[in-house]
């Protein structure tokens, strides 16, 4: 595609001047706390255009088109934002991009693209995120669908993709339309991974979004097959042999929660995000069989953690009906890794925060209930090995907080079951796959990975710029290296 931007000559100084940072429209809280509507309501046409006008167009390479894992050529998309030519923008972004809709809704812009916004030195930098999902959107809306890409005649060559995640879903729609017969074994009930599973309905719309997104790649003819855990169900080595594929795709994710390991972490009341998440984000038929009973959140809600996923697990508990809904986390927050703007949702909505805490213990009631949980204050000691200062305890801090639902967000871990269960597959001491993160190649020549079961739990963009390396790597691999 060309540049449709050609030789600009722009004022930069005159835009920063003359435009100002437009308002994002959101619910307000009084009204979300009781929906799991998304909260933000988007752009209309005009101050779409509006605020992509305020891009001062930096000459090539922008840094914000650095910053971007996925390497999208933003200022184009911006310019052509402001010429109102919105489909052509939604194009631009699906070039590098296999889910703008989505990262424009999830990602976290101010240490992406955003962050690195030549605006953001003197002003607010460019929504460019929001900009994205409303292009994304637009383009679904005016056309009824996510556009199918055009695919390839058929290689005779046949790919397994096992996790119908966002890394999963990026390489079978790249390998699709490179001409390979794909199937994606996933273990639950429904494609998506943590798309439906784990980001919550006010984030990102399941029903709209995420399903518009699957629908494209049924259309495209990717066949899907649920509830089969590669591993337990069916093997990798089976796969290959007994069912005939040329090559597997392993983007399976992490979905095994970190544990506290503190005395009476197992009482009842006390959930683990992802099934806390799962129950409350999606409708009872897309669950898996386990958690199809009733879950039990009681009036004072305690979530330990300081990520994305605990802010999630926080506003998710507020919609519950919970009286009092605590964050407790055991650093600043300053040092909080998730997004700056969902702890400001978080407390528009109620939510309280202790900070430079963390339990040491859950107490239970003669039922085994949990009731309360004893906590103690830390201090930031000396940098470990990551450069962060260590949170060490204050002896004499101690006190209690009266709980009747506890929910740990303190990370995840890939589930350890295909390293076990494939032959040759090397992965390191926490069950990471070990593969090289340019080309997504493990230790087995006709096996691939690549997203948060290589490299750690990491962000959708991550999962998806890891994804499209590896599949160029497979499209070769299938039509050169590999031998039926």
């Amino acid at each position: 595609m060309l540049d449709p931007r050609g030789d600009l000559e722009i004022d930069r100084r005159e835009r920063r001047r003359l435009i100002p940072r437009q308002y994002m429209p959101k619910q307000p809280p009084s009204q979300r706390i009781f929906n799991f509507d998304e909260v933000y309501l988007g752009f209309d046409a005009e101050v779409a255009r509006r605020e992509a006008s305020r891009c001062v167009q930096c000459p090539h390479p922008a840094p914000c088109q650095l910053a971007c894992p996925l390497h999208n050529d933003i200022p184009t998309a911006m310019w052509l934002i402001s010429q109102g030519d919105f489909l052509g923008a939604a194009a631009r972004y699906r070039l590098t991009s296999n889910l703008p809709e989505i990262c424009g809704r999830v990602c976290p812009q101010e240490k992406l693209c955003q962050g690195s916004c030549a605006i953001g030195k003197h002003d607010l930098p460019v929504y460019m995120g929001r900009l994205e999902a409303f292009v994304a959107d637009y383009q679904r809306r005016t056309i009824g669908s996510i556009p199918p890409p055009r695919i390839l005649r058929p290689s005779g060559k046949r790919a397994a993709v096992v996790g119908a995640g966002p890394a999963g879903l990026a390489v079978a729609e790249e390998l699709r339309k490179r001409g390979h017969a794909i199937t994606v074994f996933e273990c639950l009930p429904r494609a998506g991974g943590l798309l439906i599973y784990g980001i919550p309905s006010f984030k990102l719309n399941k029903d709209t979004v995420v399903q518009s997104k699957i629908d494209q790649l049924y259309e495209m003819g990717i066949e899907f097959v649920f509830n089969t855990f590669v591993g337990k169900d069916i093997t990798v080595d089976q796969l290959i042999g007994n069912e005939g594929f040329d090559a597997v795709f392993l983007g399976t994710g992490t979905w095994i929660n970190a544990k506290m390991e503190v005395p009476g972490e197992d009482l009842k009341g006390i959930y683990e995000a992802s099934d806390f998440l799962m129950k409350f984000n999606v409708p009872p038929d897309y669950l898996p069989e386990r958690l199809q009973g009733p879950m039990y959140v009681g009036k004072r809600v305690a979530v330990i953690g300081g990520g994305d996923t605990a802010m999630d697990c926080v506003r998710t508990a507020v919609r519950t009906g919970a009286e009092e809904v605590t964050c407790v986390y055991r650093r600043t927050e300053a040092e909080m890794p998730g997004k700056i703007e969902e702890r400001n949702n978080a407390r528009e909505e109620g939510a309280k925060f202790e900070w430079l805490t963390a339990p040491v213990r859950f107490i239970g009631n003669s039922e085994g209930w949990v009731e309360a949980m004893e906590c103690i204050r830390m201090a930031l000691g000396e940098p470990d090995k990551s450069g962060r200062r260590r949170p060490v305890p204050q002896k004499g801090t101690e006190y209690i907080q009266e709980v009747d639902t506890v929910i740990t967000a303190l990370g995840y871990w890939p589930d350890p079951t295909l390293g076990k269960t494939t032959r040759d597959l090397q992965t390191d001491k926490w069950g990471l796959i070990l593969a090289d993160k340019d080309t997504g190649r493990t230790s087995r020549r006709e096996v691939f990975a690549a997203g948060d079961n290589v490299h750690g739990a990491d962000l959708v963009v991550t999962a998806v710029a890891a994804a499209r390396r590896a599949a160029n790597t497979m499209h070769t691999y299938l039509l050169y290296e590999c031998v039926s």
